[in-house]
């Protein structure tokens, strides 16, 4: 963090030198940051390719047409949302389909019900990569959106296709519902995602 003070770069650390963050708390947020993008990226990653070998359909279609990557990301974010709760707190009495949230009650909220609306979102139980799924909810909204949503994105369209150009016989190696979920954390993912492939 001294480096960075004395002379800051253009990154989000190096931006908040000037601040009067303290060294051990830029190292926190540092640390935080590097563990969310790793973790959730990583987890997205596994997740969606998992969705895709559940989902012969989509992924021939994802396989057929290369250019469908970018549609095909926002639909596993929408679809998929890892990343699901928050929580926040009224900052005012509000009524909520006949349910009064006092000023400064705590509200959880879950993306995952925003991204399966179907109001917002026909069908939404079904993965459709070539469904327009832009104003997902996936990476929060406002002031609490990722900042490292971006860079997910493109290593999403960079990495998925590649899985299944490198290795075209993936398939998964044991049932789909034998796949362990990861529950055990606030990330969702695949605990582990077992898999084969012609030689």
């Amino acid at each position: 963090m001294r480096a960075k003070r004395a002379e800051p770069t253009d990154d989000v650390l190096g931006n908040r030198t000037t601040s009067d963050l303290t060294d051990e708390e830029l190292s926190g947020i540092g640390t935080f940051l590097l563990g969310a993008g790793l973790d959730t990226t990583a987890n997205m990653i596994a997740l969606g390719a998992f969705a895709l070998l559940r989902d012969p359909d989509q992924l021939a279609a994802l396989r057929d047409d290369p250019a469908l990557a970018d549609s095909a990301v926002e639909e596993l974010l929408r679809y998929l949302t890892i990343a699901d709760t928050g929580v926040r707190a009224a900052l005012e009495d509000v009524e909520l389909d006949g349910q009064v949230i006092q000023a400064g009650e705590s509200v959880t909220i879950t993306a995952n019900a925003a991204n399966r609306d179907p109001e917002r979102f026909p069908d939404p139980d079904t993965l459709d990569l070539r469904r327009h799924a832009a104003g997902h909810l996936a990476f929060g909204h406002g002031i609490h959106q990722c900042l490292g949503q971006q860079l997910a994105r493109v290593e999403m369209r960079v990495a998925i296709p590649a899985l299944f150009a490198r290795f075209p016989t993936l398939r998964l190696a044991v049932p789909a519902d034998e796949v362990p979920l990861r529950h055990d954390m606030s990330i969702y993912g695949v605990h582990r995602l077992p898999v084969t492939w012609d030689c």
